[in-house]
């Protein structure tokens, strides 16, 4: 595989990771340098370190992790938008939107990055340099992601509780999507 072919699959993976992240900006009032870093670096990790286990799984495994990666990742994002557009409804004051916690940010960087473990696997089957693989996946990933978040902080802090019940619609879409594209192959 080249380092083109690589880079292509790295941005394709991220962008699930880059969406969520936008999702994340719109509910965080106020972002510095250090949330963008803990978001980069959750779905950077997550998505470089999906593919290395997918790559070590190898063809055992992929019949398995192929049959319900698309439920996962479905349910995950589901409810995490199910719970935003909640939470844009509520009286209380929202706290959870710019939740950085690691529950809430190991979930949604497993929920975006089950489809790089798939991805692993098929490299397992190429001469694929893994290790230069998932350093480039979770470089892009980081960088992505670091740009999501400033994007929707800068749209979310115009529209508040619109801009987080978008949050919500987008990730059940995403979801959906993840759910429909597999559902249909």
């Amino acid at each position: 595989m080249t380092l083109l072919e690589i880079t292509l699959i790295s941005i394709g993976l991220a962008m699930d990771a880059f969406a969520v992240s936008i999702c994340k900006g719109l509910s965080i009032k106020h972002i510095n340098w250090k949330v963008i870093f803990i978001v980069g670096l959750y779905f950077g990790i997550f998505q470089a370190g999906m593919p290395l286990i997918g790559y070590f799984l190898g063809k055992g495994f992929e019949t398995f992790v192929t049959r319900i990666d698309h439920w996962i990742a479905f349910i995950l994002l589901s409810f995490i938008g199910i719970n935003m557009i909640k939470e844009a409804f509520s009286k209380e004051e929202n706290k959870t939107g710019d939740d950085l916690s690691f529950k809430t940010m190991l979930i949604l960087a497993i929920a975006t990055s089950i489809d790089a473990l798939a991805v692993g696997i098929t490299f397992a089957f190429f001469d694929v340099n893994i290790i230069l693989s998932v350093a480039i996946i979770g470089i892009i990933t980081f960088i992505l992601s670091g740009i999501g978040v400033i994007l929707g902080n800068k749209f979310g802090s115009k529209y508040e509780k619109k801009s987080q019940i978008l949050g919500g619609v987008i990730l059940i879409i995403i979801g959906i999507k993840i759910l429909i594209e597999h559902l249909m192959s």
